[in-house]
C-alpha cells in the first residue's frame, strides 16, 4: 500500500458523501499515518501526467501564467534541487515573503519534499516586523521578491534568495530552473515534523508563532475541502494575501486535496466590476472571498453577470445576513460561512447541500469535536468554543513554538481553547458572538460586538463598524461604535443621529448603542480591527478630547 493510500481514502470518503453531511460527519475518520510527505507521496504521483491546470494566475493586464500539475510537480523537483544545493536541509527554517506568483507554489511544494520549515510572510512586513519573524523564527534561508530587498538591509544570518532579477549579495531564484527535474529525497518524512510556523495576526497581543506538521496542515485540510465543498476538476479563486493562513488553506492544501485548479486574479487596486467579469469570463467554479470583498460586490448590479459559480464561501470574520441575502438573491447561491483559526483548519462550517440557519456558521465539520464551555468549565448554550483534546482533530496545530506556557494556556482541561466565544441551538447549529476579550457587559447584559457591527453596517452610509464597551457610571459601560463611513459621505451630527436611530430601530433596548465617534479603525496587518487598542482608547477619552456623539444629544430619539 502506497504511503497516500490512507489520506487518498479518507479525502474519497469526504468527496463521495460531500452534501451527506450526517454520514460525513458520523463515519469520517482521520487517516492514520506515521510518515508522509504531502508534496511527494500525493502531489507528485496525482500530478504524474496530468495535464490539468493546477495553478493559474491572471494579472490585471491580460497577462497570464498557467502551470498543470505536471508541471508544478517537475519545476518544484527542480527548486528543491537547486534550494539543497544552498545548503537548505530538512528542519531548516526558510522565511518565504512573496505575492501571488508562481515561485510561491514552486517554494511551498519544494520545501515540503526537502522536510524544511515554511515561515510565511505577507509583502506588508515592515523592516521592524521582520527582526521579529528572522529572530523567532529562527530563520535560515529566506526567499523574497525583488520588490522587498531593501527591507532585508543589515539584517544577516540567513542565506538570500530573491524572485524577479538579480541583486547584488543575493542569490537568484531564476537558477533552480536549471536544475534537474529529479528529485530524491534523503529519507522518509514523519508525520509529527514541523511543516510550517505561522505568526497570528495579532489582534490582542503580540503575534504568536503557530506550529504546523506535516499531518495537521495537508492532511488536516481535509476538513477546509469538505466545508468549500471542492471537487476534481473545479476552477477555485481564493481573494487572500500570501503570507497568512487562509492562503494555505484555500489557495493550496484544500484545493489540491480535491484535485482542483487554484485560480489568482491579481490586481493593484481592488475594482469590483473587473473581479466579476474575471469571474464569468474564466468560468470560476468556486469562490472565497472576506466580507470586505463581498461588501464591495454586492454595491454592483450582481444579476448582470452570468457566472457560472456553484459554490460561495465567506472567510476570515462572519458575514452579515444582509451581505448573504443580496447575493442570493442575484446568483441564487447562498455564501455559506464557517469558523478555523490559523492554529487549525476549518473547525466549523456549513457545507454544500444542508440546511442553512440566518447568521449560524454551521456545525462541526468531520474529524472535528466542538464543544462550547461556560465559564465554570462545564458545557453550556453559550460559551468558548473548545475542541475535545480526547478526540483531537488531526488539524489542530502542535503547539505555539518556543512557548511551552501559552501552549499550556490553550491546551488544559482536556480542550484546546480557541479565545472565541458562540452559541449553539438544539439542532447543532453554532453562532457567534464574538472574541472572548470583546464580549462585554452592559447594565449586566452581555453584548456581542459582532451582532451590533452587523446592524450597523446595514446603513447605507456605513462601510466599516467597531462596538467597544466605553466606561459609564450607571450601567459600567455602554456599547460605542467607531464608524467608517462610505466614500461620499461626511461625518456630522445629522448623520450620526440617524445611524442611531437606524440602530435603535433594529435592536433591543439593552443593545443599543449609546455613543458613536467617526474614526479610523486600528487594524492588524492582516486587515483584522484590534478592538483592544480601541478599548483603551476609550477609556482615555476624556484625556485625548475625542469628539462623540451621544443618544442624549437628540432628545427626539428618546
Amino acid at each position: 500500500m502506497s504511503a497516500a493510500a490512507p489520506f487518498i481514502a479518507a479525502r474519497d470518503f469526504l468527496l463521495e458523501h460531500r452534501t451527506d453531511y450526517d454520514t460525513a460527519y458520523a463515519q469520517f475518520r482521520w487517516p492514520a499515518l506515521t510518515q508522509f510527505n504531502w508534496a511527494i507521496d500525493y502531489f507528485d504521483v496525482m500530478a504524474e501526467g496530468n495535464d490539468q491546470p493546477a495553478l493559474w494566475i491572471v494579472e490585471q493586464d491580460g497577462r497570464e501564467a498557467k502551470l498543470s500539475f505536471a508541471q508544478m510537480s517537475v519545476r518544484s523537483n527542480q527548486v528543491a534541487n537547486w534550494l539543497r544545493a544552498q545548503g537548505v536541509v530538512r528542519g531548516d527554517r526558510v522565511l518565504v515573503m512573496l505575492g501571488n506568483e508562481v515561485p510561491l507554489w514552486e517554494t511551498m511544494l519544494a520545501a515540503i519534499k526537502l522536510g524544511a520549515v515554511l515561515i510565511p510572510a505577507t509583502t506588508l512586513l515592515a523592516p521592524d516586523d521582520l527582526d521579529d519573524r528572522l529572530a523567532r523564527g529562527q530563520v535560515r534561508h529566506a526567499v523574497i521578491g525583488t520588490a522587498h530587498v531593501d527591507k532585508f538591509e543589515g539584517k544577516t544570518g540567513f542565506t538570500r534568495i530573491v524572485v524577479g532579477g538579480a541583486q547584488d549579495g543575493w542569490l537568484a531564484y531564476e537558477d533552480a530552473y536549471a536544475a534537474d527535474t529529479r528529485f530524491v529525497p534523503d529519507g522518509p518524512t514523519p508525520v509529527d515534523d514541523p511543516l510550517l510556523l505561522y505568526f497570528t495576526s495579532g489582534t490582542t497581543s503580540k503575534p504568536k508563532l503557530v506550529e504546523h506538521s506535516h499531518q495537521s496542515y495537508p492532511v488536516g485540510h481535509l476538513s477546509t475541502m469538505y466545508w468549500i465543498g471542492l471537487q476534481p476538476g473545479d476552477r477555485h479563486m481564493n481573494i487572500s494575501s500570501p503570507g497568512w493562513a487562509k492562503h494555505a488553506w484555500s489557495c493550496f492544501f484544500a484545493p489540491w486535496n480535491a484535485g482542483a485548479t487554484v485560480f489568482l486574479y491579481n490586481y493593484t487596486r481592488f475594482d469590483a466590476a473587473a473581479l466579476l467579469e474575471v469571474l464569468v469570463k474564466y468560468e470560476i467554479s468556486t469562490l472565497c472571498a472576506p466580507p470586505t470583498v463581498w461588501r464591495m460586490l454586492i454595491q454592483q448590479d450582481l444579476a448582470a453577470y452570468p457566472v457560472v459559480l456553484r459554490e460561495l464561501i465567506g472567510a476570515g470574520e462572519p458575514l452579515n445576513p444582509e451581505v448573504i441575502e443580496q447575493v442570493e438573491k442575484a446568483w441564487g447561491i447562498t455564501i455559506r460561512d464557517g469558523f478555523g483559526q490559523t492554529e487549525t483548519t476549518a473547525q466549523i462550517g456549513n457545507p454544500p447541500g444542508q440546511r442553512l440557519k440566518p447568521g449560524s456558521m454551521g456545525r462541526p465539520l468531520p474529524g472535528y469535536t466542538v464543544a462550547l464551555i461556560g465559564n465554570d468549565g462545564r458545557p453550556a448554550k453559550e460559551g468558548e468554543v473548545c475542541l475535545d483534546l480526547a478526540a483531537r482533530p488531526v488539524g489542530l496545530m502542535r503547539g505555539y513554538a518556543g512557548d511551552a506556557a501559552k501552549t499550556a494556556e490553550a491546551m488544559r482541561d482536556g480542550f484546546y481553547h480557541t479565545g472565541d466565544v458562540a452559541e449553539i441551538d438544539a439542532d447543532g447549529y453554532i453562532t457567534y458572538v464574538g472574541r472572548a476579550d470583546d464580549v462585554f457587559k452592559a447594565s449586566d447584559y452581555r453584548i456581542s460586538p459582532f451582532e451590533l457591527e452587523s446592524v450597523l453596517i446595514e446603513h447605507p452610509a456605513v462601510a466599516e463598524a467597531a462596538v467597544v464597551p466605553s466606561p459609564d457610571p450607571v450601567r459600567l459601560a455602554v456599547p460605542k461604535a467607531f464608524v467608517i463611513l462610505v466614500a461620499g459621505q461626511t461625518p456630522s451630527a445629522e448623520l450620526a443621529r440617524d445611524i442611531l436611530a437606524f440602530t435603535r430601530a433594529h435592536l433591543a433596548p439593552y443593545k443599543r448603542i449609546r455613543r458613536l465617534e467617526f474614526a479610523d479603525l486600528p487594524k492588524t496587518i492582516s486587515g483584522k480591527i484590534r478592538r483592544v487598542e480601541l478599548r483603551k482608547r476609550e477609556a482615555q477619552r476624556a484625556e485625548r478630547g475625542a469628539l462623540e456623539f451621544c443618544e442624549d444629544d437628540f432628545p427626539d430619539l428618546k
